[in-house]
């Protein structure tokens, strides 16, 4: 294991507080949300169990928590109401505040109004 891997192994939390991997060497049982996700799970609640690092050399080292997977619990499932919201949502994003017709794109923040409206002289 590099020096630079060696700071990110705490199995004890010792260093840290919690207990910390490096990257990609977590121990079996244990997960981040996105993996969760993927199986179909969230944390239900449960406190972070650990966390891994990734260093970089430049800025501060990467973290992703991680869950244990016996205390995970199923992903609740989608309602009709919050189907209804978020497709609300969605087309408020999609909606153009200068035209106020659909884009049928999410309009950008950048542009604040859909292409059209943003260049209005433009071929």
């Amino acid at each position: 294991m590099g020096r630079s891997y060696g700071k990110c192994f705490d199995p004890n939390g010792a260093r840290y507080g919690i207990p910390t991997f490096p990257w990609r060497m977590a121990p079996d049982g244990m997960v981040t949300r996105r993996q969760l996700r993927a199986r179909g799970l969230r944390p239900g609640g449960q406190p972070i169990a650990g966390q891994v690092l990734r260093p970089r050399y430049r800025r501060g080292p990467l973290v992703a928590y991680l869950y244990r997977l016996d205390c995970a619990k199923p992903v609740r499932p989608m309602t009709p109401a919050k189907r209804a919201a978020l497709a609300k949502a969605n087309l408020a994003r999609r909606t153009c505040p200068q035209c106020r017709t659909d884009a049928g794109y999410v309009i950008p923040a950048s542009l604040g109004t859909c292409v059209p409206c943003a260049y209005p002289d433009s071929p």
